[in-house]
């Protein structure tokens, strides 16, 4: 049954304007039930900060699923992308090719895991024709790796063993969508923009009585809502329920000769390592992985207590080239890029990075987000934990946010996502959340350790 609905604050801060943060504006500033609210949308650096997630060359834009309730959501977001929120280049339907590296996790045999669960999905509840591209198809089981290969022939080398191809799914111009939301945002006249970093909330027994700007200004309002991504843990005790964990990208230059080539590919997923290659755009191919990613562990004074307290905490937070310039992705993250490129696109293999990012995430436990009221503060309103796949719900997303924030449920997907990021019953039994979904690389990497680590690319496959 729908909950009772939550009063309307007469002023709303939204600190950040990452995916969370923009949607969640847009989505207030249309509703009726905020006409009268003041919204503030305070940015931590002039948009778009570099070192956040959402700004980079491409995003994934799938359905493939294996939970019903993102699949259905996406098939929400799916109409915007499709329309003008896609328009000018913004969004590209290329297809998905999700494959497995190994040959006995064909679709006959592997009946638990990710890639079968998320073909079932999308076949029942998306609806898609199954069948080759050239027959009228949108989703078609590769077997082999013949058919993977015959798929992603341009390529030129092992591509997988089997898996399958979605037409339907594609990528997005990470940056240009955001551009394309803020204006969105601007253009209601109901926002107020501010740029200045926050250095800390200032913590009641109930509620947050303010939030500290770096330059000591205090700022007030009747909703906090946190939207500020991996760097979430330095603002609130997040220990045991979400983590900053770092994920690698690497990018070479390629040929215009290349870029044709290349250029109407599906997107490339790996299963097995969480390696993935987007189809190159402006003449730049990107290598990543979807993975468990670095911690990079940092002492900091816990939060919630009073600075006079003196009591620290050790969380994970991001470390970007804007703490560090010089900062490259570990040997570890170098090594695996470098072996997939060789993998996949043989004659690629020695093309030197043009550029290296370390891409921070806000990891949640079971890779659910965290969108909910904080049960102890009933003005702190948290938006995070997006997990490494929330920027394909750009357009839709602040929606459901707002509905969390009245408090009311209008269709058996609002009931159900409000379910999964529902503030958790309990913390984890460890201070830093390795998350449980599906991942590619190993648990338990540190950032330090890793970058001080030397090494050939066949000195980390044998380590890994």
């Amino acid at each position: 049954m729908p909950s009772t609905p939550k009063e309307t604050p007469s002023s709303i801060l939204i600190i950040g304007s990452g995916v969370f943060g923009l949607s969640t504006a847009y989505a207030l500033a249309q509703r009726e039930a905020f006409k009268r609210t003041k919204i503030t949308l305070l940015e931590r650096m002039d948009f778009p900060a570099p070192d956040a997630a959402s700004i980079d060359s491409s995003r994934i834009v799938r359905p493939d699923y294996p939970d019903p309730a993102y699949a259905a959501l996406m098939a929400e977001s799916h109409k915007y992308w499709r329309g003008d929120f896609g328009a000018e280049g913004r969004y590209t339907e290329s297809g998905l090719c999700l494959v497995t590296d190994h040959p006995d996790d064909s679709a006959e045999s592997a009946s638990g895991n990710y890639l079968v669960k998320a073909l079932e999905n999308v076949k029942k509840s998306l609806g898609l024709k199954v069948g080759r591209r050239e027959d009228g198809g949108q989703v078609e089981p590769l077997e082999s790796a013949r058919a993977v290969n015959r798929v992603m022939a341009s390529m030129g080398g092992d591509c997988g063993q089997s898996g399958y191809v979605n037409w339907t799914s594609g990528w997005a111009d990470a940056e240009a969508g955001m551009h394309y939301m803020r204006k969105l945002v601007a253009a209601t006249g109901r926002v107020e923009f501010r740029t200045a970093e926050v250095e800390r909330l200032h913590y009641g027994e109930s509620k947050v009585e303010s939030v500290e700007l770096a330059s000591g200004e205090q700022l007030h309002a009747d909703l906090i809502i946190l939207a500020t991504g991996a760097w979430t843990p330095k603002l609130i005790d997040l220990r045991g329920i979400a983590s900053a964990t770092g994920q690698v990208l690497a990018y070479i230059d390629i040929t215009q000769t290349e870029q044709d080539r290349f250029g109407s590919n599906p997107t490339l997923l790996s299963e097995s390592s969480g390696m993935f290659i987007i189809q190159p755009r402006s003449r730049q191919l990107k290598v990543a992985r979807h993975g468990y990613g670095y911690a990079n562990f940092v002492t900091i004074p816990h939060p919630e207590r009073p600075e006079s307290a003196g009591e620290k905490i050790t969380v994970s937070l991001p470390r970007t080239k804007q703490d560090d310039p010089n900062i490259n992705i570990p040997p570890e993250g170098d090594a695996a890029c470098r072996a997939y490129l060789r993998k996949t696109i043989p004659d690629l293999a020695d093309r030197p990075w043009t550029q290296t990012r370390i891409c921070w995430y806000t990891d949640t436990i079971n890779g659910d987000w965290l969108i909910d009221y904080h049960p102890t503060y009933s003005n702190l309103f948290l938006t995070t934990g997006g997990s490494g796949h929330a920027y394909k719900f750009l357009p839709v997303v602040g929606e459901r946010i707002v509905d969390i924030v009245l408090g009311v449920e209008r269709d058996e997907l609002g009931a159900s996502v409000r379910r999964k990021w529902r503030w958790p019953e309990k913390r984890g039994g460890d201070d830093h959340v390795w998350t449980g979904d599906w991942r590619g690389g190993v648990k338990g990497m540190v950032l330090d350790e890793e970058l001080a680590r030397g090494g050939t690319v066949e000195k980390e496959k044998a380590r890994l």
